[in-house]
């Protein structure tokens, strides 16, 4: 009886490290699996943006040596030099030659090549001066956004059926489908034509101290505007999709069984609901980060904001491919990296991946 009681102790602890392997190996496959994947994607869309640039009609380099000749009275260049430019900025050969230099100077040497727009400053460069005010917009908007969108959507659809939640339905229904740039548009006319509270675009020089408490106010001050035509939309977003995420987890049995043990509704809708919509808004917000960012480049453009909509714009207008291909590739970078943590947070989250199930 007694070698009989140790026999099955010992089998079960061999068959949990038998378990426990088998997880182990099925997270290191998922996670290759979710990698491969991310670099396949990230390969493509370069290639796609690479391409797809060549179609747009017109040549970048003759319309930046004839702008050169423009601005300071030059005499019109000739074929030569204007073939030295198409050399300097890599666009000489044909495409697929273009296409083979191009991924060696990124992938090898890291150089999306020289700006149009701050010739000759690199493309990295131009871009990395405009990025932190980028991040600084999306990342407040995004979190304020993110953040009252999950707690009040978690509400209303706790309170489902109510008055409450029929108001807040019909608000977020219709202000999650009006576009960015109008709301920027309206809140500019309210905000500083009619009231003139707020400044109609960005007026703060970017020279001063950065580490001044005057010009933290005055940059949170100049970005109200920004922030608010981006939170105005998204919170109500996450609001729809908390919503349903919570109707959805009233009808688990885990649920229904802590509310007969009579744990208080605080308890229950903190500890059981809010958890369980965490990880599915979270996925909602890596997979919308790509809309988030284009969206956010219009209103840039609108309230003259310092960041990378200002320069993507002009970089439009003189058909600049370097710093296009470069915005556009880091936004597409940023978009499958949020996609790849999330997914890669997903089995210390989620007990169902690690299983498999």
């Amino acid at each position: 009886m007694f070698f009989v009681f140790f026999r099955e102790r010992f089998l079960c602890l061999f068959n949990f490290k038998v378990d426990v392997n088998l997880m182990k190996k099925k997270i290191f496959y998922y996670i290759i699996r979710r990698v491969i994947i991310y670099l396949i994607t990230l390969f493509l869309s370069f290639t796609v943006v690479f391409f797809f640039l060549r179609m747009i009609p017109g040549d970048p380099v003759t319309r930046f040596v004839r702008m050169i000749e423009q601005r300071f009275s030059y005499s019109p260049m000739s074929i030569e030099t204007i073939n030295a430019w198409k050399t300097r900025f890599g666009l000489e050969g044909d495409i697929f030659t273009q296409y083979r230099r191009y991924l060696e100077r990124v992938f090898l040497n890291f150089d999306l090549g020289p700006s149009f727009v701050a010739f000759p400053t690199p493309v990295q460069d131009v871009i990395a001066f405009r990025l932190p005010w980028t991040i600084f917009l999306l990342g407040l908007a995004t979190i304020i956004s993110w953040v009252i969108g999950t707690i009040v959507g978690a509400l209303a659809g706790w309170k489902r059926g109510t008055k409450l939640d029929s108001i807040l339905f019909s608000i977020a229904l219709c202000m999650s489908q009006i576009p960015y740039y109008i709301i920027a548009i309206l809140l500019v006319l309210l905000l500083s034509y009619i009231f003139r509270v707020f400044p109609p675009r960005f007026a703060l020089s970017l020279q001063i101290n950065l580490f001044n408490l005057e010009f933290i106010t005055n940059l949170l001050y100049n970005s109200f505007l920004p922030v608010l035509s981006l939170v105005l939309v998204l919170s109500f977003g996450w609001l729809l999709s908390a919503r349903f995420i919570t109707i959805s987890i009233l009808g688990e049995d885990y649920l229904l069984f802590a509310q007969a043990k009579g744990l208080k509704k605080i308890r229950l809708l903190n500890r059981y609901i809010l958890r369980n919509a965490l990880l599915p808004q979270a996925t909602g917000l890596a997979m919308s980060l790509g809309f988030i960012v284009n969206g956010s480049y219009l209103v840039e453009w609108i309230f003259q904001y310092p960041g990378i909509g200002g320069l993507l714009q002009f970089a439009i207008n003189i058909l600049d491919y370097n710093t296009i291909q470069g915005i556009v590739l880091m936004s597409i970078f940023t978009v499958l990296t949020a996609n790849l943590i999330i997914d890669l947070t997903y089995p210390l989250i989620d007990p169902r991946i690690r299983t498999g199930e």
